[in-house]
């Protein structure tokens, strides 16, 4: 466990950096000033001032900041803010400045994905074979070796892309566009429900490995971090329309015992299995940091773009002691939420 933990820690410090990176860099560039730099939270352990802007690093490796002038204006004089603060700063510069960050970490999830391929086997949509009995896949005509090339109009290119879409139909009908022995065939396939498991199922299993060679890996690369941004905002919706429980909802320590749990199922292959397991661990929390941090939400960067686009469109920005005063509700209630969910998660993998 305490591997794991390392490990998380390494993985989180990885993400939170360049999440702040993005901000801190497209702010500089824009002229806005930044105060403070640091990466963790807590008690300070070193700190270094550079110019205008502080850095430092903190005792825990759970979070971090990027400090712009002004960005506070309940906690801030007004009078201290000038052509540089980012409340004075043109609206499409402060958009940018807020964008960059869930950018930055598409861009390292794009970047860590592109050596996952090209370093491990691509998990290609083709029917590995049916399950026993009368699978709602024997029933539409497909068969193993079959490739499937869309469902429900939707391109597909992996396996799992398969499962998520099949996961989220919730039954209903799956036109499907599949290939066999070079020719492209379609069919409707009709999902059967499992009393046991409580779901629908296609009834086969997917997966045919290959490798991914030169050029092609940056393509594929695309695709990986597509399947996991659909597959983070899809899991929202279902969240939000209250079909997740709360035991469907992790936080740093159930992200902690996923660690642990690839770590100690992959350990016995190697360093290498274990490189790349985290490595795709990565980059699926990457691009779920980078969607979570787009949500409108005050306090989170898609909360404060919902007040610049407000600015864009009426021509005019909200006072800034009222969207302060949001962001600030906005910030205890993400606080409770977290403490919900460190509870919840103790409790849960405690039972």
């Amino acid at each position: 466990m305490i591997v794991s933990v390392i490990i998380f820690f390494i993985i989180f410090g990885i993400l939170v950096t360049t999440h702040e990176f993005g901000h801190f860099i497209i702010a500089k560039t824009g002229g806005i000033r930044v105060n403070e730099f640091f990466v963790g939270m807590g008690p300070t352990l070193w700190k270094k001032q550079k110019g205008e802007t502080l850095y430092s690093i903190k005792l825990l490796p759970i979070g971090g900041a990027c400090v712009f002038d002004g960005m506070d204006p309940v906690a801030e004089e007004k009078e201290s803010f000038d052509e540089r603060a980012f409340l004075n700063a043109p609206v499409w510069r402060r958009i940018a400045t807020l964008l960059a960050g869930p950018f930055a970490n598409f861009i390292i999830a794009y970047v860590l994905a592109v050596v996952l391929v090209s370093f491990s086997q691509w998990d290609f949509p083709t029917i590995h074979k049916l399950t026993e009995g009368e699978s709602a896949a024997s029933e539409a005509g497909l068969l193993p070796g079959d490739t499937i090339i869309s469902i429900d109009g939707e391109r597909v290119h992996m396996a799992g892309e398969v499962t998520l879409i099949s996961q989220f139909a919730e039954g209903s009908p799956m036109d499907i566009v599949y290939e066999r022995d070079g020719q492209r065939y379609s069919t409707t396939l009709y999902p059967k429900y499992s009393e046991e498991d409580h779901r629908y199922y296609m009834g086969v299993y997917m997966g045919e490995y290959g490798r991914i060679k030169g050029v092609k890996t940056l393509q594929y690369a695309w695709y990986d971090v597509k399947y996991f941004f659909k597959a983070t905002y899809r899991s929202l919706a279902l969240l939000v329309k209250g079909k997740l429980s709360a035991d469907d909802v992790s936080g740093p320590v159930g992200m902690v015992k996923i660690v642990d749990e690839a770590y100690e199922e992959t350990s016995p292959y190697g360093v290498s299995a274990v490189l790349l397991t985290m490595l795709q661990l990565t980059v699926l929390l990457s691009v779920n940091l980078g969607v979570m941090n787009l949500l409108p939400f005050p306090a989170l960067d898609g909360g404060r773009l919902v007040f610049q686009f407000i600015e864009v469109i009426f021509g005019k920005p909200v006072p800034p002691e009222k969207e302060g005063y949001v962001h600030m509700f906005g910030m205890i209630l993400l606080m409770g939420l977290m403490i919900f969910v460190l509870f919840n998660d103790i409790t849960k993998f405690t039972r």
